[in-house]
């Protein structure tokens, strides 16, 4: 039992190993990817509107933010899971602090992971199953009062309609 759980173990780390080296063979950033328009609304009812890339496909996935060198205030990437999943992210040549954002099938907020280290290879794990992931700038959540519990508008998550 012990050798399939280190085997196991081991297969996962070379295929993150693998999909990161694939991914940032490139060097460069991924060209814009199509966008959406989401709002946060806070704790005391506060909405802040960002224009957000779409990460789609698992290549754009894999990319993310990888060597941008700035995530504009109003702006961020998102990651849509397709079914509601543990999301595991990391650092790896992301050249800027991000806050992720974690974001549960009815668009509340589970986690949030602040600041995190630009090239880190630590990974930043969701905790529980989400829908999506929200890579915003690093210190907006903090900034713009976003915590757990807060409420994602947007179409990903049915609730757009009620957006204010």
């Amino acid at each position: 039992m012990r050798n399939r759980v280190r085997n196991f173990c081991c297969g996962a780390v070379l295929a993150l190993g693998f999909f990161g080296i694939a991914a940032a063979a490139d060097s460069k950033p991924q060209p814009k990817l199509p966008t959406e328009t989401l709002v946060i609304i806070n704790h005391q009812g506060k909405p802040y509107k960002f224009t957000v890339e779409l990460a789609t496909t698992p290549r754009q996935q894999e990319t993310g933010l990888m060597f941008r060198t700035s995530v504009a205030a109003n702006a961020g990437m998102l990651f849509p899971w397709f079914p509601a999943r543990v999301s595991e992210m990391w650092m790896k040549n992301t050249l800027v602090p991000l806050d992720m954002v974690f974001v549960g099938s009815d668009g509340t907020i589970r986690h949030i992971s602040e600041d995190t280290v630009p090239e880190s290879l630590r990974v930043i794990s969701s905790g529980v199953p989400v829908a999506a992931t929200l890579e915003l700038q690093g210190g907006i959540t903090a900034k713009d009062d976003i915590v757990v519990g807060d409420k994602v508008i947007a179409p990903q998550f049915n609730n757009a309609k009620t957006s204010p």
